[in-house]
This record gives C-alpha cells, structure tokens and sequence, in this order.
C-alpha cells in the first residue's frame, strides 16, 4: 500500500516510463530495421540482380555452357558488391563468383522455395540464414528469360547483414541508451515534482494545524501546479479572515466591557446615593431616577445591537414588511431622541413635510437603523452644538436625513466607516461605543433595498443619509 503523497507521486511518473520507454525502443528498432535497413538494402540487391540480368541476354550460349558463365562471372564480379550465382533453367550452378561452378557447393546454401520462385518467372528478395547459421543474408533472385519467354536462367545475388546487422546493433545501442537517459531524466524529474509538490502539500498542512489550535500561520507562498496556488491562496485568506475574526472579537469583548461598566457603574451610584438617604431630597430623587432610567435605555439600545449581532450570526435577519407612513412613523420615533440631544445640551431640529410617499418596510429595523445614526450624531457632537433629523423626496427615493456639527470625518475614514467594530478616532472624535452602529444601519438600510450615504469634513460635521426606494404605487402620487 502506499503510504506518502511522495512515493504515489514518484509511481505515478516511474511506472509509466519504465514500461513505455522499453516498448517503444523495441518498436523503434524493429521499424528501423524492416522498414529502413532491410527494404534499402534488399532494393539495392534487386536493381543490381536486374543489371546482370540484361547483360546475360548479350552472351549468347551463356546458359548451356558452364565456362562460358564462369568466364562472365569472373568478369562481372568486381563491379559487384554481393556475392553472384548464375543458374540455369533447371536450377543447377553453372557458376558463382567464388569460382567454384558446377564442381562445388555455393558459400550459402539455395532457398528451393525462393528458387522456384524465381525458376517460375518470379522476381525474389528475401532474408536467409547463411551456412553457419551465424549470420544472416539478403538475396535477390532474377530471372531471365528467351525470345520465346522461358526462364532460361536465374541470376542470384546474395549479401551478407554483417555489415548491416553492425549498424543495426548501433543503432540498437543507441535506443537503448538514449532510452536509459530519458528514465534517467525522467527519473529525477520525477523525484524532484514529487519532492516539490509533497513539501508544498505539507507547508499548507501545517498551516492548517496552526490555524487549528487558533494560532496565526506565516503566510504561504503561491507557487507550484493552479491547484496547490489556489489552496495556498485560500488558506492565506482563511489565515487573515481568522485574525481579524480574532481581533474583532477581542474588540468587541473590550468594548462590551467598556459599554456596560458605564452604565452599571452610574446605577450603583445612584442605587448607593438612594440607600444612603437620597430618597428624601424630591429634586434629587428625580435626578437620580431620570438617570438612571437614561441608562437603561442605553442598556436596552446596546442589547438591541448585540441581538442584531446574533441574528446576522444565526443568518439574515428577515424582515417585516408593512405599509408605513413616514410622517406618522418618525413623529412617534424623533421625541425620545430630541429629550436626549436636550439633555446634552445640543440644538435640536427637525424637518418632516407632510405627505410623504408611504414606505413598504419593516417599520422596527428602520427604526434601528435611523436610531443609530441619531445616536451617533448627539454621541460625537459636544454642546452647544446642532443635531438635525430631515426628510423628503428625490428622483423617485425617499431620503432620511442626519445632520450634526461634531468634529466631521476624515475621507481616509469614510470608507471604513461601516465595518463592524470600526470606530474614528480622527478629528476628535471619542472612542467610545463598540463600532457596530454604522454597520448594522447599513447592512439593514441595505435590506431594505436602500442605500446609505456619507458627506462629513474635520471639523465641518457629518451627514448621513438614507436612501429608500419608494413602490411603484407610491411614486404616482409624488
């Protein structure tokens, strides 16, 4: 069984050219050899056959006499480069080239099939074995005919494939050794892929178990096949996803703690101030529960966010569409907010025309969403400042609007405004709040199929507005 990534890879590439590469060298060989080598060389032999052939048909008596063909033989020879046989019409030597005629035996011995071939009329090339069998020979045989179309002879030329058959074996050395490098490289190449690819398998591995015990790995580098890139890729995402989870976490706990020691600790001194005898004084009691009741709607405002906060966990939360007429909606929403900027010591104004377009809405989101803002506006605006709630109409949208003269944000920062957890520290502004007002009045205005806009400059305050679209219906009567 294979164990590693490493070794299946390495496999994978070795077993392949182990068994391709010795095929196709065997297939190289014998190609080179029947279809190059043998058919070049038999050709050869075949013309040369043919040549001596016609030049028979100007000895007349050639093939009757056997001093006479011997005589021819011994002259013919030397511009010849195999060895010659004449035979005639019945197959017997009349003479060869070594001289031996009819009184000896030929050096290789007579195919009779090839032979009857030839004594049929037919031309032959074939590969026989020699006398000692230790060596091959390519023969031609071509017979030659009378006026009247008779073979009256068959002149045979044969070659040994030592020569040849040392070429071949070249070439076969050759093969084979270009061969053995070819696995050799591919060997290694292997080896090295296998190396290369099981470290980049291992590197995201132990990126992996990092991530897993909630540790921040080094970033891994993207480099080898698009798969591995695209998985390294996607565990440096995870890797930076996971921190900054991380970190908002511990910035929300912070900021949580922040949030609610402020006003549990402005409880419990105005539960001690009551229990030491306050209760007594009316004016005083009254201040101390008009406090006190301030800082549980303030409670009541940071458990709505961390319930908004649940919820986008849990999924999107759904909303409650209904029919709502602005006008009537904010009249309800906009005092407890102006009681508030009062209170601060903040300039309070409102502008809301009658007849605005009614909105199809999840009236308590919306409500969150503008709260949020107003909230943010009479938080970072310092007495005696101006906060100011509008409304009206525009190209087919209604617009809810926000205005104060805090300290204004920097464009650097309008960005970054309505992520979670993100809080200004720019132009002034107080570091308070946990950062999650601007981006749950987005991610709902947003649900609303609205937008939500910035215009802010240091120290020339902010404008927040928010964009509805209002239904077909709605838009006739504007």
């Amino acid at each position: 069984m294979i164990s590693t990534i490493r070794r299946s890879l390495v496999l994978s590439h070795l077993i392949p050219l182990i068994i391709v590469a010795p095929l196709l060298g065997i297939v190289l060989v014998y190609l080179l050899e029947t279809q190059v080598m043998l058919p070049s060389l038999g050709g050869g032999l075949a013309e040369q056959a043919g040549l001596v052939a016609e030049m028979t048909n100007d000895q007349p008596g050639l093939w009757t006499d056997p001093a006479r063909a011997q005589a021819f033989a011994d002259r013919i020879t030397p511009r010849l480069t195999a060895h010659l046989m004449l035979l005639d019409g019945s197959g017997r030597l009349l003479a060869s080239s070594d001289g031996e005629g009819d009184a000896g035996q030929p050096e290789d011995p007579l195919d009779p099939a090839g032979l009857a071939q030839a004594l049929a009329g037919v031309p032959v090339i074939q590969i026989s074995n020699g006398r000692d069998l230790s060596h091959e020979l390519a023969v031609a045989l071509a017979p030659v005919f009378d006026a009247d179309g008779r073979v009256t002879g068959v002149v045979r030329l044969s070659r040994s494939l030592i020569g040849p058959h040392g070429h071949a074996r070249l070439s076969r050395s050759l093969v084979a050794g270009a061969l053995f490098i070819v696995m050799i490289v591919g060997a290694a190449t292997s080896v090295a892929l296998a190396l290369d690819m099981s470290r980049l398998i291992q590197q995201i591995t132990a990126a992996a178990e990092i991530l897993a015990y909630e540790r921040e790995p080094e970033p891994l580098v993207a480099k080898g096949p698009r798969e591995l890139r695209t998985l390294a890729e996607a565990v440096n995402f995870l890797a930076a996803r996971l921190h900054r989870l991380e970190d908002a976490r511990r910035r929300l706990l912070a900021n949580l703690v922040h949030e609610l020691g402020r006003p549990l600790g402005a409880l419990l001194a105005a539960v001690q101030a009551l229990q030491e005898g306050a209760w007594q004084d009316d004016a005083l009691r009254g201040e101390l529960f008009g406090g006190m009741e301030m800082q549980i709607y303030r409670l009541q405002r940071l458990l709505s966010k961390l319930a908004y906060l649940y919820e986008r966990v849990e999924g999107a939360p759904e909303l409650d569409r209904r029919p709502v007429d602005p006008a009537e909606w904010l009249s309800v929403l906009l005092p407890p907010w102006r009681a508030a900027a009062l209170q601060k010591g903040l300039r309070w104004e409102q502008s809301i025309p009658a007849g605005l377009p009614v909105l199809s809405a999840d009236a308590d989101r919306l409500a969150q969403a503008l709260g949020n803002l107003i909230s943010n506006a009479i938080k970072y605006t310092p007495a005696p400042g101006c906060v100011s709630v509008s409304a009206g109409t525009e190209a087919g949208e209604l617009w809810l609007r926000v205005d104060d003269t805090g300290p204004g944000i920097y464009s650097e920062e309008q960005s970054r405004v309505f992520t979670p957890f993100y809080r200004g520290r720019a132009a002034g502004r107080f570091p308070q709040g946990m950062g999650i007002g601007l981006s749950i009045a987005w991610e709902l205005v947003t649900a609303h199929g609205g937008r939500l806009t910035i215009d802010s400059a240091p120290d020339e305050g902010s404008r927040f507005t928010i964009w509805l679209p209002v239904p077909a219906a709605a838009k006739t009567s504007l």
